[in-house]
C-alpha cells in the first residue's frame, strides 16, 4: 500500500489531536469549508484546584509557559452543542434580561455558531503536563482545544529576561 504525505498527515491529525480540513457540498451551500478540531486536554477541578491537564504528547509545547503570568485557554462549549443553540445569534449578556440584546460575537455567550470559548487565566503553577490556574469559566471535563501564551506580558515580574 502506498501512502501520500497528505494521507500520513491526515492520519496523524486524527490519531494525535489537532485538526482536519475538508470541503462539504450541499444544495444550501455548494462549497462550505469545514474543520474538525480535536482536544489537546481537559479542564479538571479537583481538591479545590482548577487545572488544565494537557495530553502527555503535547507536554513539550508547555516549555516557557511557567515564565508567564497568564494563559489564554481556548475550549469547546461541549454542553451547548445542539443545532438550536448554535442558531442563537443574539443574547442578553450573562443571561440577564436587564442587559440589552446583543449579538453573540460581541459577548462571551456559550451560544454561538462555533462553540469556541476563550478565557484568560492566571497561572498558579506549571508541572509537567498540568497547568494550575486561579480560575476558569468552564465546567469540569470541558475539552481544551488550544492554549495561547500571554503575549502582552511574557515574563513574570522579577524574573531574568
Amino acid at each position: 500500500m502506498r501512502c501520500t504525505a497528505a494521507a500520513i498527515l491526515a492520519l496523524a491529525a486524527i490519531c494525535s489531536g489537532g485538526c482536519e480540513r475538508s470541503m462539504r457540498t450541499s444544495q444550501d451551500n455548494p462549497a462550505r469549508e469545514e474543520f474538525r478540531v480535536y482536544p489537546i486536554g481537559r479542564v479538571v477541578r479537583q481538591d479545590g484546584k482548577t487545572m488544565i491537564v494537557i495530553d502527555k504528547q503535547y507536554q513539550a509545547g508547555l516549555l516557557g509557559l511557567d515564565k508567564q503570568k497568564h494563559v489564554h485557554v481556548l475550549y469547546w462549549f461541549d454542553r451547548n452543542d445542539t443545532p438550536e443553540k448554535r442558531a442563537i445569534l443574539q443574547v442578553h449578556p450573562r443571561g440577564d434580561r436587564n442587559n440589552p440584546l446583543t449579538g453573540v460575537f460581541g459577548t462571551h455567550s456559550p451560544f454561538r455558531p462555533n462553540l469556541i470559548a476563550i478565557s484568560r487565566c492566571e497561572i498558579v503553577a506549571v508541572r509537567e503536563n498540568v497547568i494550575e490556574v486561579a480560575e476558569i469559566d468552564a465546567f469540569d471535563e470541558t475539552p481544551v482545544i488550544d492554549l495561547k501564551g500571554d503575549f502582552f506580558n511574557y515574563y513574570k515580574p522579577g524574573q531574568d529576561q
